[in-house]
């Protein structure tokens, strides 16, 4: 089955591309798996009823630094993340299992303040822990977070229902979290040098917040229930939008033309972003870890969203298949490029 006589490293492939070439050989059995690998969650059928399950990890050092992670706010955010998958297939989320791996570093009082955060998000949330497991660890601590949820049958949205002509949409502001992380990470570097100095966060409050402890966005799903508007195609922005627009395009089988001057930026991570001379926009396109919500909407329901303080139109899908351009305000033209978080990279 796998037959490669030479060495390949995971990280030509990505997180991604890594998924793929490893289950593309299993095929579903089970009448009730509607929906397997390439999503943002597996869907089951049961009767009438519509499971939506998604897990995902966080590793330290690879998704989280404890030099500038209070454990809270890691835990309220192992549990936002997950139920972000749950949204991201426009579904409610109902049920949580937590694993976590400790090193013996950890004491007890120090996971308590993990699961006050975990506790925190669940109630936010509206979820229930119902299991999970914990195990030892020898490489510091690791958090698995195994989400449920629940959707109407003819409300799931997939990434694959986008047609051209369809509104591309996104909630909230991008490349805040990003921004958030650079100042964290300069700020532990100042720590480092010169250990007698206190962080300057209070001027970054935002985008700060953005990072340690972001919000899936359930209210969107809510909005999107009352406005009678059911998107062609979804997900939410963990790797940046250009990756999304990747995935979105490729499982729809269209491109995305999209628009500078569109893109939701707040003014705090505008004005970071110029600090380190680094482009907003090109921020707000590649900055992982929003959780906001990108989706597709058809053109018909433009009027329904229109005035909504929390959606932005950025661009729209096109016919050019695997195109992805950004219209600058220039009026020039550029092919998007995923720059976001590769994991696998020798670098990470």
């Amino acid at each position: 089955m796998f037959e490669n006589a030479d060495r390949t490293e995971i990280e030509q492939l990505g997180e991604f591309g890594l998924i793929d070439h490893l289950t593309k050989h299993f095929t579903n059995t089970q009448s009730s798996s509607l929906k397997g690998v390439g999503d943002d969650a597996a869907v089951l059928k049961f009767g009438t009823q519509h499971l939506l399950i998604s897990t995902d990890s966080m590793i330290e050092g690879v998704h989280f630094d404890l030099t500038y992670t209070p454990l809270k706010h890691l835990g309220y955010k192992a549990i936002a993340s997950s139920v972000s998958d749950i949204a991201a297939m426009n579904g409610m989320p109902t049920q949580v299992l937590v694993s976590i791996g400790l090193s013996n570093r950890f004491s007890l009082e120090a996971v308590e303040e993990l699961y006050v955060g975990m506790k925190l998000a669940c109630e936010k949330y509206k979820v229930d822990l119902v299991g999970g497991d914990t195990s030892s660890s020898r490489s510091g601590l690791f958090i698995n977070v195994t989400a449920l949820g629940k959707a109407e049958p003819k409300k799931i949205t997939y990434r694959s229902g986008a047609t051209a002509g369809d509104l591309l949409v996104v909630s909230g502001d991008l490349g805040g979290a990003y921004m958030g992380l650079q100042i964290l990470e300069r700020e532990k570097r100042v720590f480092m040098e010169h250990s007698d100095m206190q962080p300057d966060l209070e001027s970054f409050d935002y985008i700060v917040g953005r990072q340690l402890k972001p919000e899936a966005r359930i209210d969107v799903i809510e909005a999107l229930n009352e406005l009678d508007i059911v998107p062609t195609s979804m997900m939410d922005i963990s790797d940046g939008v250009a990756s999304e627009l990747y995935h979105l395009g490729n499982a729809s089988q269209v491109g995305f033309d999209i628009y500078e001057t569109k893109i939701p930026i707040d003014p705090q991570t505008v004005q970071t972003a110029t600090s380190f001379n680094l482009n907003p926009s090109i921020v707000a396109l590649n900055g992982g870890e929003d959780y906001e919500l990108i989706f597709t909407i058809k053109q018909e329901d433009y009027d329904k969203i229109k005035g909504q303080m929390d959606f932005t139109v950025i661009g729209h899908a096109t016919e050019s298949v695997g195109k992805y351009k950004l219209n600058t305000e220039s009026g020039n033209s550029f092919d998007v490029k995923a720059q976001g978080w590769q994991h696998f990279s020798q670098e990470n």
